[in-house]
């Protein structure tokens, strides 16, 4: 940026200048004080009702829908919020800039566990127990819970300058919602999707309930890992009889479940004679291994291990082992058998599997396969029922099968297999990733327990499909969309559906379409259910006799208008025979208590916010969802599952994903490490308007940083921005239309600017149909720095300064940065929203927001290849030159390039070179050459020119302006 020229203080005998010169003036100061300045725009905005302002204005116009994915309704907004939210509002704004109506509606996830989480921990602290307070003045308690930080939430992302519906936002948690979701339920009912089965599932014992994939988190710790010998009772191998199977697992809890054993038909296997090396006169004992584990085994068995008889896996057929607790009787007597199994490996352990199908989905199926049926073993809390007769509910030793104490090489697992003669080896050493609940960071388990799921791999039947001509967004003629099914034919199911629909979608970045793809390829049965409280129930009944799911519309339609009367307590037992008509007795079914996985609740979104009419100005499907990378098992998932289970095709045209924020040093955040960082403090330090910038500066598509360095980094952009802004409203101060002229009579170099705008409005434009935001705030802030304030500017402060007022040269200058100030408050509103409205505010006062106006209309044939490249050779030239005059400058030989003569080999004009350069003089010549100029410097304009006749007089064009 140019400084402001201020001539020397004359001597006293010359006459002091200063005050013709046209220096630019404005109010809008230098520092921005947004911290201050900001909240005073909010108040103006919340005023005049800015979003309905922009509604009305874009009323008819194509739409552009971005489907808010709901944050949770739990704590103050972090650093994920912020990035996730500004990246949201840059859509919808640079959407409405292209003259596009693009509502934004917010909303929030409101039920699940980490309310209830949160509720019970004020229980406890009042030491009152959750289970002896009524279930409806619980779920009040969790609904006030949600709903302030509903309100807190709100609050903070409007001091974001997040444009959007705050005073109707949608909630999961609204009458509306929640029977809107029920109602999404019974599609899957009525369509044969939903069925109730016991399959062990991702269950926290802390939490009591089963727990989706997204809930998950995977850390390493430290386990007891044991081998455990099988004897082997029954085989077709004779030598095999007596001898005992070794097996290996780093869940010794799950002995006390296991009911086969699992083997790889193709796997190499040797019966070997092992010898303890505690004990050198003992006797040797026979155990059965795979042949490439034998040294593995050997080292963890640390004794010597010598094969005697080879064989392969599919030989064991008919072999039968029994458990090492079989003195127990009942359950531990029972025959185990060995069962092939595919995805048996020699990786690790021993080659052999013990399988337990209440804790393992490998071992779930293998045994379903043979007829083996889980037993419900392990409790809620994660303890063996009371009548268990392994460490079961008498047993002084009982405790969670999480507590590392109960799996400790001498907890009562290995204790009591020790004791049996059964524990070959026993370790606290084997380090891996393990799954944990992301709310309670405690350890979860595989637990078999009836659930409800929803196939994905049963076909649908495109009757059950929700057809699309059906859907009708109810703004302006209720115009239905294409009624043209996504669907390939009545075999295709969940996955089929789901997998054409991810082809079908578009992926920012691409690479996010292989990450849900491979998920949804591989995705077991989705688990709707949850053992808990607050959510919206499974509101279904199930005959006592026959056990099967009633499936009837009017029982249900009952049950939705219900629920959307009077919400979740509506689903309530007094009330069975109310739903249930005339038609069933309330005393032949059972009613479900279960709710729903939140997940559920967020993929049904689109349904009661899209669809709905509630607000009119939406339509389905959106254009685009936006979350992070994680949300592709998340809410993308859910969304998507949801909708092809109902409507065919995925709820959204594109999905864009970011990473996550990193600190400056690259590490994720945490309170452990102290290394957080919150959008509410950046605000009260440096403003909202440097947080959006920073946000929209980074490569949000990877993880990115931030940190002080970072964000001073961000406030110097900021500044570089801020100040061409005040430069082109100080320039342009008193400008009007009387002065303004045609583009065809301008000079090379406006002509030239106006083409690099034309260019930027391409790139610029580009960016946005890329959502490449990053590309879109360095292009305008390389485009304000180097070709406006280290170029055109820096150029043109004479003629602004100096020319008179009705010269063509600086009427064609002011014309221009009329076009530029015009162009660029608009580009820079979607980042800069506050300071974009001071901006446009200080020059308009009256004209009402800049967030009302659409992109700038640039000429495209302001384009002209040939000048560009002319003057692209010139800055280049340019740059030469100011580098020869720089060691002038250190050595102080000249002050400024205005007392330098430059030689150059250039055949453009010596006077639009010396406009150029900002020299005295320019000579053609075969070499550069820079020397100090013996002219005198005219008292104006500070130029030194040969038709001064000493320093402080003025040249014939200062005369001219100041005599004129």
């Amino acid at each position: 940026m140019p400084d402001t020229p201020a001539p020397e203080k004359p001597d006293a005998d010359k006459q002091d200048w200063r005050s013709t010169v046209f220096l630019p003036r404005t109010d809008f100061p230098m520092k921005a004080g947004l911290p201050q300045k900001e909240p005073l725009f909010l108040a103006r905005w919340q005023e005049a009702d800015l979003y309905d302002q922009v509604r009305a204005n874009r009323a008819g116009r194509e739409k552009f829908i971005l489907h808010d994915g709901p944050p949770y309704a739990n704590g103050d907004i972090h650093i994920g919020h912020a990035l996730n939210h500004i990246l949201k509002d840059m859509v919808i704004r640079t959407q409405t800039l292209l003259g596009k109506d693009a509502p934004y509606v917010p909303g929030w996830d409101c039920h699940g566990l980490p309310i209830e989480w949160k509720v019970e921990e004020q229980y406890r602290k009042k030491k009152r127990n959750k289970d002896e307070v009524p279930v409806k003045e619980f779920r009040a308690e969790c609904r006030a819970y949600a709903q302030h930080w509903v309100d807190t939430q709100r609050e903070q992302l409007k001091r974001l300058g997040i444009g959007a519906q705050w005073d109707k936002p949608y909630l999961t948690m609204n009458f509306e919602a929640e029977g809107t979701i029920v109602s999404e339920l019974y599609r899957f009912a009525e369509s044969g999707q939903l069925y109730r089965g016991a399959k062990p599932v991702m269950w926290s014992p802390v939490e009591k309930t089963a727990l989706a994939e997204a809930e998950i988190e995977y850390e390493d710790i430290t386990s007891t890992q044991i081998d455990v010998a099988f004897e082997i009772v029954e085989s077709p191998i004779p030598e095999l009889v007596g001898a005992h199977a070794a097996v290996w697992t780093t869940t010794p809890w799950t002995i006390p479940v296991n009911q086969a054993i699992a083997y790889g038909p193709e796997v190499e296997y040797v019966l070997a004679e092992f010898k303890s090396g505690t004990m050198d006169n003992g006797p040797r004992q026979r155990i059965l291994i795979a042949k490439a584990l034998l040294q593995q085994v050997q080292d963890r068995l640390a004794g010597s291990i010598a094969p005697v008889l080879q064989m392969i896996g599919s030989d064991f057929a008919g072999t039968v082992a029994r458990h090492p607790m079989h003195h127990l009787g009942g359950f531990f007597a029972r025959p185990r058998p060995f069962l092939p199994g595919d995805f048996v490996t020699t990786d690790s352990g021993t080659g052999l599997v013990h399988m337990a199908p209440d804790h393992g989905e490998d071992d779930f199926e293998l045994c379903k396969a043979h007829g083996i049926e889980p037993q419900f073993a392990v409790e809620a809390d994660g303890r063996y029922r009371d009548d268990w007769p392994w460490l079961g509910g008498y047993d002084e030793r009982r405790m969670s099968v999480i507590n590392p104490k109960f799996n400790a090489p001498d907890g009562p697992i290995c204790s009591d297999l020790s004791e049996a003669g059964a524990l070959l080896a026993a370790s606290f050493d084997y380090s891996h990733s393990y799954p944990h609940s992301w709310r309670s960071k405690a350890k979860v388990i595989y637990r078999c327990t009836p659930q409800w799921f929803v196939a994905m791999d049963k076909p649908i039947g495109l009757h059950h499909l929700k057809s699309t001509a059906e859907i009708r967004w109810e703004g302006e003629g209720g115009a239905p969309l294409d009624p043209a099914h996504h669907v390939a034919d009545e075999t295709a199911t969940l996955r089929d559906l789901a997998l054409k629909a991810i082809s079908e979608t578009r992926f920012v970045p691409e690479k996010g379409r292989n990450r849900i793809g491979s998920m949804v390829e591989g995705r077991p049965d989705w688990v709707l259910s949850r053992q808990r409280a607050w959510g919206v129930p499974i509101a279904v009944f199930i005959e006592k006799k026959s056990g099967k799911l009633l499936v009837d519309h009017e029982v249900n339609e009952r049950i939705v208008a219900a629920i959307k009367a009077e919400g979740v307590d509506a689903w309530d037992e007094e009330r069975a025979q109310e739903y249930l008509g005339d038609r069933y007795d309330a005393a032949d079914y059972e009613r479900v208590t279960d709710i729903l996985d939140v997940w559920f609740d967020s993929g049904c979104t689109h349904v009661f916010t899209l669809e709905s009419g509630h607000w009119p100005q939406q339509r389905w499907p959106a254009d685009l969802y936006l979350e992070g990378s994680d949300q592709h098992r998340g809410w993308f998932q859910s969304s998507l599952l949801e909708s092809c289970g109902t409507r065919g095709r995925a709820p959204y045209d594109a999905v864009l994903t970011h990473g996550f924020t990193m600190d400056s040093k690259g590490m994720k955040m945490s309170k452990s490490l102290g290394n957080t960082i919150s959008p509410l403090d950046l605000m009260r330090d440096y403003g909202a308007d440097i947080l959006r910038l920073w946000a929209l500066s980074v490569d949000f598509t990877e993880d990115h940083r931030i940190g002080k360095e970072i964000l001073a980094g961000v406030g110097d952009q900021y500044r570089k921005l801020r100040n061409t802004f005040r430069y082109l409203l100080g320039a342009l101060d008193g400008f009007g239309e009387e002065e303004r002229i045609a583009a065809s009579e301008m000079p090379e170099l406006e002509r030239y600017m106006l083409a690099l705008t034309a260019e930027l409005d391409v790139v610029l434009r580009q960016a946005v149909a890329d959502y490449d935001f990053n590309s879109y705030v360095r292009a305008l802030s390389e485009f304000a720095n180097n070709d406006l304030s280290a170029f055109f500017f820096d150029i043109r402060k004479d003629s602004l300064y100096c020319d008179a007022p009705n010269d063509p040269k600086r009427r064609a200058y002011r014309t221009v940065l009329d076009t530029l100030f015009h162009a660029l408050v608009r580009w820079a509103a979607p980042v800069l929203v506050f300071t974009a409205e001071e901006v446009w505010g200080t020059r308009y006062p009256d004209a009402g927001s800049v967030h009302l106006l659409e992109w700038p209309l640039v000429d495209s044939e302001w384009r002209d290849e040939a000048l560009e490249a002319k003057w692209a050779e010139l800055r280049s030239l340019r740059e030469t030159v100011t580098e020869a005059i720089e060691p002038l400058r250190r050595d102080k030989l000249i002050r400024s390039s205005l007392e330098a003569e430059v030689t150059v080999a250039s055949n453009a004009d010596p006077k639009l070179l010396e406009e150029l350069f900002i020299v005295s003089s320019v000579r053609p010549g075969e070499t550069l050459a820079v020397t100090k100029t013996d002219h005198h410097k005219c008292g104006r304009c500070w130029r030194l020119l040969p038709e001064v006749s000493e320093d402080g007089d003025l040249c014939a064009r200062c005369e001219d302006v100041v005599n004129g």
